[in-house]
Order: structure tokens, then sequence, then C-alpha cells
């Protein structure tokens, strides 16, 4: 694919998503080109991003359910002890970080690491098979790291954020969320102040953990696609010890992404003066 593109109409290639969405004429379509994309108005969607998300999500689902329906009381099978290796770091991360009564937060914690790990995984797949396939079917974009479209960790991040106001007002009431945010950290004497002060630090928390996860991914991405455009025989000698390094990123990030998910479900649960 490389060999009919410049380096920076390759880089911009593999950077665009799969866009559907409603043309100025009125007409809905995929676009075919940047200029197309830059056509389509606020009802657009990513279909790579959307795509590859929901299906690697049935593919958690299918597997932890296969895994579960297949348990045995004896010595587990190397995917089940891969598993249940898995849930209990991730029951003790909750236990460790969360001191509030939720039944959901394990498995919110569980989903969103899990699931947050596989899309970052797809990171590590060659930079041009999927994409070469894609073009093949004649799809003109495909983008198949959902982690490095700011749609995608900005949704997710949007999503904890709304359940940590939720179960703040379900636990404290109203009128407890709403002095927390006015008369912390200076008393009533200063509400102002302390509504501007807690108010930017609330926004800040889905902006900075959306962000983060993209930033990462989307700049190991580029790594990738830059390493791509050398020489074959330089490629091996630098993709092969990114792609190691890159590993732990990955894992890293789905871990922060679920440990600042347990941390801010407990301030939500956290009763003033506690």
């Amino acid at each position: 694919m490389s060999e009919n593109l410049t380096t920076a109409q390759y880089i911009s290639h593999h950077l665009q998503n799969l866009v559907w969405g409603r043309f100025p004429d009125g007409h809905w379509g995929l676009a075919q080109s940047h200029e197309d994309v830059h056509q389509l108005g606020f009802w657009a969607v990513h279909l790579d991003s959307m795509v590859w998300s929901v299906l690697l999500g049935v593919l958690f689902i299918a597997l932890f359910a296969r895994v579960a329906a297949r348990a045995t009381t004896g010595v587990p099978s190397g995917l089940q002890n891969a598993i249940e290796i898995l849930v209990e770091f991730v029951d003790k991360s909750v236990k460790d970080g969360f001191h509030g009564k939720n039944k959901l937060v394990a498995p919110l914690a569980l989903t969103i690491f899990v699931w947050i790990l596989l899309m970052n995984c797809m990171d590590l797949m060659p930079v041009d098979v999927i994409p070469y396939f894609a073009h093949m079917a004649g799809l003109p974009f495909m983008k198949v790291v959902p982690t490095t479209d700011p749609n995608i960790t900005m949704g997710m991040s949007i999503t904890v954020f709304l359940l940590m106001i939720f179960f703040s007002i379900k636990v404290k009431g109203l009128g407890g969320f709403v002095g927390e945010l006015t008369l912390q950290p200076f008393g009533k004497w200063l509400l102002p102040f302390n509504t501007l002060l807690e108010g930017v630090g609330l926004i800040a928390k889905p902006i900075s953990l959306g962000l983060r996860l993209y930033g990462n991914l989307f700049a190991g991405e580029l790594i990738f696609i830059m390493i791509a455009l050398l020489p074959p025989y330089m490629q091996w000698g630098l993709s092969v010890p990114w792609a190691i390094f890159h590993i732990l990123i990955v894992v890293l990030q789905a871990f922060i992404f679920m440990m600042l998910t347990i941390v801010y479900m407990n301030m939500a649960h956290e009763q003033h003066g506690h």
C-alpha cells in the first residue's frame, strides 16, 4: 500500500478512521477520501472503531462465558487458570481501592480492564495487514485500534464519570453532593472559590482519564506506522523491540484506567469527613 503513497499520505491514511455520515447534499454514505471526511457534519460515525470495539467486547464475553461454563473444581486448565488469576487480581485491586458497598464496582473494573486490554492489543497487529484486506474489500480506510480514537476513550471515561456522579448523589444525597462542590475545601465563606476549584477538578477527571489512554495508544500506533515506512531489513530490528516494550504500555494503560475508575467510585461512596 505504501508504494503508491508519499510518506505524509501513508501516515495520514493509516490515521484516518472509516467514517460514515451525512453529506452536505443530504445523502448518507462512507467517506471515500479525506476531503469527504471534512464535509461530514456532527452526525458522523467512526465505523471501524465501533465495529472493532463491539467485536472485542463480544470476544471478552464469549471467552469468559465459555470458561465459566466449563469450569472445574480440580486443577484448572491453562485458560481457566489464567482467567482465575486475572479475576483474583482485579478483585484484590477493588478490595484495596474501594471501601464502600457496591456490587457493581468489581464487574465494572473487570470489564474495563479486559476490554481496554483487548482493544490495546490490536496495536500489536502488523500495521498493513488488516487495512490491506479492508482495501481489497473496497473500504477506503481501516483503523483497528479503538483506543486510538478519542471518541472511544472519551466515551468510556464519560460513562465512568456519570456513574461517579450518580452514586455520589445516591450515597450522599443531592445536598451532600452539592455541598462537596461548594463548601470544600475552605468553607462557606469562600463558596465561589470552592465551586470553581472543585468544579475544575471534577471536570478534569473524565478529560484526563480519556485523553491519557488515547494519547499513549495513539503515540504507540504512530511509531509503528513510522517503522513500517523504513526498509524491510530495518523494520524487524525496530518493530520487534518496540512491540515488546509496547506490551508494557498496553497492559499499563488498561490497569491505570481500571484503577482510576475504582478510585473515582470510591470517592463517590465516601461520606464527607470519613
